[in-house]
């Protein structure tokens, strides 16, 4: 390889190394004249002590004290009917009269065979006095007597069986039976409901069996009555654990003097459960949720106490692992990883990371409701 070579390498090495210095320069340089990213908006709450008082909730069903479908034993003619659909009737009252023109008269044949029977029993007995029968003779007026009665009672039964009553009070439903129709036994003529009060029936898991009793307070609500709280009292617990869901069956009873509550209705049901107890609270938006724990971002100030161009304190983000425990609403209970006091983010943790500076705007807060409700737009 010649000199000439050799210089000519040199200087190509040598403006390479000029050109990759000149551009070195010239990105340092834009990057610091790039603009630095500001402080990230985000909303806070400081995590508070709130006193709560433990509750179970679930979905119940509503139904009658008392209900069923009226219907008829025997076949027959309807001759009249005794009520208007949506009635109150009393225990007792007739609903229907079948026709029984025909029953009633043979149970007047049937009454004056029995007549006839005791009759002859009563002379039978003078003559038996006056030994002119046998004592087989008056065994005989006996024993017929009671047969001719019997049948009598019999057929009297089935006179009445034409009447149709309320076989206890309560509300009746709406009926199309009219008169002349044609009833077949087991038609079903018209719903009888005792609404007042009602059975609330719903199911909680096993675990809560220790915390129930007969004589518990409930609370329900019913989506037609949005607003409305109905008080009720637990009246009966089932003494077996269903083993397919490890469910309990409860009922309750609800006072229900308006006749609002109606049997097949769902209800939500609340029940409080043991004692008061007090929990470090925050919304459940300011828990962020991973595989390897529960997260929260906590804001500190910063060293140098800075401020962005509003004059907003510029604050310094912190990634903390809690423990969360139960809810209530919007509201989770935090049991470890926070003091009361500390700042919390809750909406915009997406923007963070440990040492993130962020500014507070609370403009627009998350739910934090204990007890939330749909709103109806």
């Amino acid at each position: 390889m010649t000199k000439r070579m050799l210089i000519m390498i040199g200087c190509i090495v040598l403006l390479i190394a000029v050109l990759a210095f000149g551009k070195f320069l010239q990105i340092r340089q834009l990057i610091a004249s790039a603009p630095k990213p500001g402080p990230q908006t985000v909303t806070a709450i400081k995590a508070e002590n709130l006193e709560w008082q433990p509750q179970l909730s679930a979905v119940g069903t509503l139904a009658p004290v008392r209900g069923v479908d009226v219907t008829t034993e025997i076949a027959g003619l309807v001759r009249t009917v005794h009520f208007k659909s949506g009635e109150e009737v009393k225990a007792g009252q007739v609903l229907f009269e079948m026709n029984a023109d025909s029953d009633i008269a043979q149970l007047r044949a049937l009454q004056a065979a029995a007549d006839l029977s005791a009759t002859v029993l009563k002379r039978d007995k003078l003559q038996f006095a006056a030994q002119a029968i046998s004592q087989a003779q008056l065994d005989n007026d006996e024993a017929d007597l009671k047969s001719k009665r019997a049948l009598a009672a019999q057929q009297q039964a089935q006179v009445d069986k034409k009447t149709i009553r309320a076989p206890f009070a309560g509300k009746l439903g709406i009926t199309a039976v009219n008169p002349g129709q044609y009833l077949n036994p087991g038609d079903k003529l018209v719903t009888l409901q005792t609404v007042d009060p009602v059975y609330v029936d719903f199911f909680v898991p096993q675990k809560q069996l220790a915390g129930l009793g007969v004589g518990q307070k409930v609370t329900l609500s019913a989506d037609a009555f949005p607003g409305v709280q109905f008080s009720a009292k637990v009246t009966s617990i089932n003494p077996r654990v269903d083993p397919a869901t490890r469910n309990v069956q409860v009922e309750a009873t609800v006072p229900n003097p308006k006749r609002q509550l109606l049997p097949g209705m769902f209800a939500n049901v609340s029940l409080d459960m043991g004692e008061r107890q007090h929990y470090l609270t925050l919304p459940q938006t300011a828990i962020t949720y991973n595989p390897y724990g529960s997260t929260v971002f906590t804001l500190a100030p910063g060293k140098d106490n800075a401020k962005d161009e509003k004059g907003n304190a510029v604050l310094v983000a912190t990634q903390q692992f809690v423990t969360t425990g139960a809810t209530r609403g919007d509201q989770v209970a935090v049991l470890t990883g926070l003091k009361e006091g500390q700042t919390v983010v809750t909406s915009g943790q997406l923007k963070l990371k440990n040492g993130t500076p962020a500014v507070i705007d609370n403009r627009v807060q998350p739910a934090n409701n204990p007890n939330p409700a749909p709103q109806e737009h």
